[in-house]
């Protein structure tokens, strides 16, 4: 299915491309999140006529992802949870606990969905996250897991 962009996709596309994507990818994401169009004539023509206005979005949301990322970059954020003796916690780090996190230290908004563990954080220790804030800019936080100390 042919698709116009109407964002800078990751390892997809750039604004204003025409390109060749699966009908589910194009449908239940591109279309859906309104990062593209269906490749008609008069989409065409009408994205021809507002892509500069894309880019300056664009380039506003790269500014904003540059901010952040200045903000955050290599941090290190420490969470409290609950742990067996031999360093396990009870349950996981999830990406929304993560971007609550990020909120509430930072008063940084990020979706969950941008924010990916280098691997599931199920132990004490230190875990590295990579942000991916916009197509062209990431970053990494660290976060650091400890035993929470039970109240009595």
């Amino acid at each position: 299915m042919k698709v116009i962009l109407l964002e800078n996709v990751r390892k997809v596309g750039s604004i204003g491309e025409i390109i060749d994507v699966k009908r589910g990818f194009a449908r239940n994401y591109l279309i859906s999140k309104k990062k593209a169009l269906f490749a008609s004539k008069e989409n065409i023509k009408e994205v021809e006529k507002i892509k500069n206005d894309l880019g300056k979005k664009d380039q506003d949301k790269k500014k904003e992802a540059k901010i952040i990322h200045d903000k955050i970059k290599n941090k290190e954020y420490v969470v409290h949870k609950l742990s067996t003796e031999n360093q396990e916690l009870y349950g996981s780090v999830k990406p929304t606990e993560i971007s609550k996190i990020l909120e509430d230290v930072d008063q940084v908004k990020i979706n969950p969905s941008l924010i990916q563990p280098s691997k599931e954080i199920k132990s004490i220790g230190n875990f590295d996250v990579l942000i991916n804030l916009h197509p062209e800019v990431q970053t990494q936080i660290v976060i650091k897991t400890v035993a929470q100390q039970e109240v009595k």
